[in-house]
């Protein structure tokens, strides 16, 4: 396995944290907890339950189940957070867990056998599938967000109609 494999997924890692960091930034402390009817997830909720998966996954990874018993997921999904500073706690405790157990990790664990809800994964399969999991959440939030802002929003990567200006800028760089 590449040496360069950990320091790979937890730069992708650091790149969707931030991502839904630049979105909260362009957020009031109403539309994070904006929900569009009863069946959809507000930007606190989501985070909420990327919370609860993280600690439950990356919370002694490598020996017991990603699915730990006091985990509650169905209460991930109640909308029963208060404020931004709780959000950002939560967001970040569970960043903490997640990031914590990939510096423990080392690449001879790569190929080791882990276990989510009783299905064996290698250990690169189970970060992959956090990965996916994460980006998926997180695209949502930036979605709302981009939403809920409107014209206000700021772009994450390259604006509308700005794709050949930065092609040239990136372009006229060495490599």
């Amino acid at each position: 396995m590449s040496i360069y494999y950990l320091p790979s997924i937890k730069k992708e890692f650091e790149r969707y944290k931030r991502l839904g960091e630049k979105t909260f930034e362009q957020l009031t402390d109403e539309q994070l907890f904006y929900q569009f009817n009863k069946e959809s997830n507000s930007i606190a909720i989501i985070i909420k339950h990327l919370r609860g998966n993280m600690l439950s996954r990356w919370t002694d990874f490598l020996t017991t189940d990603g699915e730990k018993e006091w985990r509650n997921r169905e209460d991930e999904f109640e909308n029963n957070t208060k404020n931004r500073q709780d959000l950002i706690h939560q967001w970040n405790e569970g960043w903490e867990c997640l990031f914590g157990a990939i510096e423990e990790l080392s690449e001879k664990e790569l190929d080791k056998r882990v276990y989510i809800r009783n299905e064996g994964h290698s250990v690169l399969e189970a970060l992959n599938r956090q990965l996916t999991h994460y980006a998926y959440h997180i695209g949502q939030i930036v979605f709302i967000g981009k939403t809920l802002c409107g014209k206000k929003w700021r772009s994450l990567s390259i604006p509308k109609g700005e794709s050949g200006a930065y092609n040239r800028k990136k372009f006229s760089a060495p490599k």
